[in-house]
This record gives structure tokens, sequence and C-alpha cells, in this order.
């Protein structure tokens, strides 16, 4: 068979485009050589619907072995009694723990979408806002931090809410889950922290563990972990839950949900590069990795202060931050898309209480995580901060964006793609 020149042209030009460019995107990073083989492996060819030991296909004996080695791992990872690693990704984890502990019409309250929540926590325009009754808290307005005293209100005026979401998609801050439990708690609600933003740093102990008070926690196994695009579920601990009468183990009910609730035949391919992904995440390499995301980071927020940007909650403690435009006469899409020409890839982002529309914002969100992969330390960060800001004074200087653009990939070559 003849190589198909025009796809794997378009892949050779996009694997241009990430080495060149500066890649600032919060959601996103670069996965080791191992990954990428063990995701194109010929495990893509298995159909393995069930799990490992009940399968619905013969010829699994392989796959399950695979299989066992990534939740091994992963228990080994955040010191968990259960996790599932079929979920295709983390908005189907999320769906999957909903199924599992809802019924269709409960309350869930999860965190505001504009204020740095996300889809699958209750947006009207998501499954989540569309089978469940959903209500939200923000941040404060003068802080930028989390409204835990909203939450309590919430909780003590509104009447049977049955599950509590904790966890963002573009939250600077750590997370005290220790309060989310104690609310929950009073209201025999579930809790469910989402960390599918920082779980690499949750994972080597740099932020707040949600696990001995979060009942479920789900996360992707991109993003910090450095692993595939996927999601996963994990419990620190098992336990009964009631449910339309019946009592089972929530490790039943989510496997039920996940499999043959959701999703069919799961990914085998990636399951093996979660595994692959998580014995690197085992590793003092992750370790120091992780710690240098936190330092940039950090180094980045602070070298946007001195440059009169405000970062939504004054500051950082994880991978990302949240830049608030509205005093640089420029929006989110608008930033966006100049600093795309000059090969600096964000993404436009809501403000807390933003009077812009989704589609134009008046923020953008930007993180370290893949930079750090490529290589990058905080004298670089601050190299990031002003060509961002030149581009945003030079934007009908042609010549000008255009010695910028070549200074940034000039800089982004000399710095090789992970290779684990």
């Amino acid at each position: 068979m003849t190589l198909d020149e025009i796809i794997f042209h378009l892949i050779k030009k996009e694997e241009d485009r990430q080495v060149r460019g500066l890649e600032l995107i919060a959601s996103e990073n670069y996965v080791s050589t191992n990954v990428l083989k063990a995701m194109g492996s010929i495990l893509t060819n298995k159909y393995a619907e069930g799990y490992p030991g009940k399968r619905y296909y013969g010829g699994c004996e392989i796959v399950d072995k695979i299989e066992r080695i990534a939740i091994d791992r992963a228990k080994k990872l955040f010191h968990a009694e259960y996790v599932n690693v079929q979920p295709h990704s983390g908005s189907q984890a999320n769906a999957a723990v909903y199924m599992a502990c809802l019924n269709p019409g409960d309350k869930i309250l999860g965190f505001d979408l504009t204020h740095g929540g996300h889809l699958t926590h209750g947006s009207s325009v998501s499954f989540s806002g569309k089978i469940y009754r959903s209500l939200f808290y923000g941040l404060k307005k003068e802080s930028g931090l989390i409204n835990y005293e909203q939450v309590e209100n919430l909780v003590e005026k509104e009447k049977k809410i049955k599950l509590i979401i904790c966890g963002a998609s573009s939250y600077s801050r750590d997370i005290d889950y220790s309060i989310f439990r104690k609310t929950a708690d009073r209201i025999g609600a579930i809790l469910m922290a989402d960390i599918s933003h920082p779980a690499g740093l949750i994972a080597k102990g740099l932020l707040n563990n949600p696990f001995p008070h979060c009942h479920i926690v789900t996360s992707t196994t991109h993003k910090t972990l450095r692993g595939p695009r996927g999601g996963m579920i994990i419990m620190g601990k098992d336990f009964e839950y009631s449910k339309l009468g019946k009592s089972k183990k929530m490790s039943k009910l989510i496997r039920n949900a996940v499999f043959p609730g959701l999703q069919g035949g799961p990914l085998e391919n990636v399951i093996a590069a979660k595994a692959v992904s998580f014995r690197e995440a085992l590793t003092e390499s992750f370790m120091r990795y992780v710690k240098q995301v936190v330092k940039n980071a950090k180094k980045l927020a602070k070298s946007f202060v001195s440059l009169g940007y405000k970062i939504i909650s004054n500051g950082t403690e994880n991978h990302c931050m949240l830049l608030d435009l509205s005093n640089k006469n420029i929006t989110g899409i608008e930033a966006e898309q100049l600093l795309a020409s000059a090969d600096i890839t964000v993404n436009k982002n809501m403000i807390p209480f933003d009077d812009q529309s989704p589609f134009v914002t008046s923020g953008i969100r930007i993180g370290t995580s893949a930079v750090s992969t490529r290589g990058l330390k905080e004298n670089d960060m601050e190299e990031i901060a002003n060509w961002i800001d030149e581009v945003f004074h030079c934007k009908n200087d042609q010549l000008k964006m255009d010695r910028i653009k070549k200074e940034i990939n000039n800089k982004m070559r000399s710095y090789p793609l992970f290779k684990g």
C-alpha cells in the first residue's frame, strides 16, 4: 500500500509547528517517544470489551496484562485503592461518575465555567447541564479566589444536592478539599474532584492531596501528567453507596457506568501509553520536571505583573495563569490570533465577571507544562512575557512581528521535543 502523502505531509507540518513554536496552552504537553510508540502500536487492532479477566472477546490475555499494569502503576502513583483507566477522555470519566452516583434530574453543584470550571461541571451546553440540575459557585471578585462561603450558602439554601464538584480548568491557585468535604458530609453529598489539570503536580505532592477528602477523583492523563490524551477515575478507598434503595460498592457502579454504560471497547493502545506515562511519572526525573513547571509558572506570572498585566487571583501555585487583558485594549480572541502569527500558542479564555462573550473574552489562559518539557527554565519565562507584550504593542508593524517570530523559531528549534 502506498503512503498517504497528503496526510503524512500534514503530520510533518504539524510536527514542525510544534517544534518551532512556543506552546503555552495549559492543557497541552509533549509526550515521550515511548508513549508515542505505545499509542501507535499494534494494540490498536485489539477489541476488548469488558475488563481484565472478564472480556466479551477472545484473545485478550496480553491486553489484560497491559491494562492491569496500567492500573497498578496508577494506584502506586496516587496511593489509591481503585483506578479505572478505560475512560476515553476526562469528559467521559466525569460522565461515568455522574451516571454511577446520580439519576437524571438530580442536583449537582459545580465550579462556574466562566470563573474557571469546566464544561462538564454543569454547563448548560454540556450533557452535565442537560441531564442534571446544575448550581454553581465561583470566585470572590476582590481576590479571585474560590468563594467557599458561597458554597456553604448554596448548600444551606438549596435542597437535595447529590454531588459537589471541585477542580478547575483555568484556576491558578491550590484548592482546599477539606472545606468541600465538610460541606458535602453535612448534606450527605458525594464529593468529586476533577484534577485533570494539576494531576502531575498532585501526584508528586506539590499541591494539596484530594484523596483523603474526596470520595471520587477524575483526571485526564495528558496535561501535567504528560501521557496520552485520555481519562481515568480514581478512588483513595472504595465504599458502599446506596442508589435507588440498593447498596453496592462504588467501584462496581463506576465500572458499569464506564462499560457498558457509556463506552464500548476500550482503546488498549491508549491504555498501554497510559501505563508507560505512569511509569515515567513515578521517576525522580518527573519530580524534577513538575517542580520546574511550578517554578516557571511563578516566574512567568511575576514577569507579566511587572509589565502591567493583571493575573486573576494575583498569582499562581500550579502550572497555569489567567491573564486579564481588559486594561490592555485587546480582547482574548485578538490576543490569541496575534500571538499565533508569531508562533505563540495560547487560548482565549473568559475571566470572572467577563463582559465579553465566550467567543471574544477578555482574557487568555497560559500554562508552562509544555515549555518546561522542552527544557525552558525561569530565565526563559521573562523572555516569553516580553515577547508576548511586544506582540501586543506592535500588531500593526509586520517587520517587528516577523523579527519576534524568527527569534522564537530559532530559540525553540534549539530545544528538542521530549524523547524520554
